[in-house]
């Protein structure tokens, strides 16, 4: 890929955060639609994102007194019109958002598509080439068919390989011609942070995770993502990428110990699967890990070859905090995925994740000196509590100083010489949040007006921010690299 001229300004949603309408139009139940509310003060998250038998259970219950918000997301299955309008007012460049595999294929099996949902994403795709906005699409955004789970066990199976390959060539074959940058899986080492929403897995009886079938998921799961880009390249002219949550970790100290634990913590959570998808192999940091865990994993020569031929066109990452490692106890904080200790020269969001946009730029530099591709942002935000002022207005300063800092580090990595290629922001409308299962937790430029047990009005708002978005995008227009 030529080193780009420009940075694409975007903003992003996920079927399963945004769309609600978890049953209209023919859709089937998905993992996400299984994860219920549930009020914490201390934001820990893993009782909604780690499910076992019982939860799934549960969740099927029609008379279950618990409330799940990915149900109704942010209703934009009524609301897409508007929504895409207000993104048009914003002048984006570039919108990345997912397809929900469960509205495609309801039970993850059928052989044809689901007519309501081809006709719902129709709309979609239609609308944005009107306004002429690019797609930056995500086929497998953590949700998969429940079906897929309870019958097969999640991508641990490899049944679930050739499913997810009719869903892709279906989404390819239709709206290949209007994609602009594919991403097969979303941040895909969550699947070894969270089990669940990675990779579907399900806590055994003893409320644990077997750490072999985790990594034989993941595995498959870069099989998926070399097929679906072999499929790709056949039917369209979309370019591929990678995506992996990044987290930029710092020693606490200088001691050897904390250095020598960063890197083993890096190499295993963050470095090991873009390796795997952008170098083509499995990296030796890791066969060693599986060696001194007895973990054996099926791999066929053939599923090597198809890492090493199909590799992706460009890198990108989540990005929404740094980590720090320690070798000793200290005081942590939460983060995107993770726990860490906390950072004492940084401050941080409502939710305890530290503000750090310096660690951008050494993100993007740390990206691009190991794979020299280009580098795309896909998700970066600001979430917070806010409220409507008697004025019915939201002045979301906080998340302005946010995005002009993070912006601020971004020029300076192109500086640097990285190729930066996309600035998508997160959450661009207000969303449940895929860790808490919160829509307090607000990320957007517009505001959704609804609480975190789905009362509200869910009418859209403008934030400050919106203006500041779009007068910010403006001025980049016909800003290129080097200039």
């Amino acid at each position: 890929m030529e080193k780009s001229s420009a940075i694409l300004w975007g903003g992003a949603t996920c079927a399963s955060q945004y769309e609600g309408a978890w049953q209209a139009g023919g859709k089937g139940m998905d993992t996400q639609d299984c994860r219920p509310y549930i009020f914490q003060k201390d934001q820990a998250t893993t009782r909604t994102r780690l499910l076992n038998r019982a939860a799934i259970d549960q969740a099927k219950d029609p008379d279950s007194s618990a409330f799940y918000p990915f149900r109704q997301g942010s209703k934009g299955y009524e609301f897409w019109q508007e929504d895409l309008d207000l993104l048009a007012e914003l002048g984006l460049d570039i919108y990345r958002f997912s397809i929900s595999w469960a509205r495609l294929f309801p039970n993850g099996t059928e052989k044809e598509p689901n007519p309501e949902g081809l006709a719902y994403y129709d709309r979609i795709f239609a609308y944005l080439k009107a306004k002429n906005i690019k797609v930056f699409l995500t086929m497998y955004h953590y949700a998969i068919p429940l079906n897929l789970v309870e019958t097969y066990g999640g991508w641990k199976n490899r049944k679930v390989v050739d499913y997810y390959l009719n869903f892709a060539r279906t989404v390819l074959t239709r709206w290949g011609d209007q994609i602009d940058y594919c991403l097969p899986f979303n941040e895909i080492n969550t699947g070894y942070f969270s089990p669940f929403n990675g990779i579907g897995l399900l806590k055994d009886d003893k409320g644990e995770y077997n750490e072999e079938d985790i990594f034989q998921a993941l595995h498959h799961q870069f099989v998926a993502n070399a097929l679906a880009i072999k499929m790709g390249r056949q039917i369209c002219h979309a370019k591929f990428g990678s995506m992996v949550a990044f987290f930029n970790y710092y020693p606490y100290t200088c001691k050897p110990e904390d250095t020598l634990k960063l890197i083993q913590e890096e190499q295993r959570h963050q470095w090991y699967f873009t390796d795997v998808m952008a170098q083509g192999s499995y990296p030796y940091y890791m066969e060693q890990y599986f060696r001194s865990h007895g973990i054996k994993l099926e791999r066929t020569q053939e599923d090597l070859q198809l890492l090493k031929t199909y590799t992706v066109d460009f890198v990108s990452i989540s990005y929404y905090q740094s980590s720090v490692i320690s070798t000793d106890e200290t005081d942590k904080t939460a983060g995107n995925l993770v726990v860490s200790t906390k950072n004492p020269y940084l401050t941080a969001t409502d939710w305890g994740w530290q503000i750090d946009p310096i660690g951008l730029r050494t993100a993007l530099n740390k990206m691009y000196d190991r794979y020299h591709l280009p580098v795309v942002i896909s998700e970066n935000g600001f979430g917070a509590h806010e409220q409507l002022d008697s004025n019915g207005q939201i002045h979301d300063q906080d998340r302005i100083n946010y995005l002009a800092d993070h912006f601020k580090q971004i020029h300076l990595a192109v500086e640097d010489g990285v190729d930066v290629l996309t600035y998508i922001m997160w959450g661009i409308i207000d969303l449940v949040s895929a860790g808490s299962c919160e829509m307090e937790k607000r990320y957007g430029v517009i505001f959704v007006d609804a609480d975190n047990l789905g009362r509200g009005s869910y009418r859209r708002v403008k934030k400050a921010s919106f203006d500041w978005y779009r007068n910010y995008i403006s001025q980049q227009k016909g800003v290129s690299h080097g200039s």
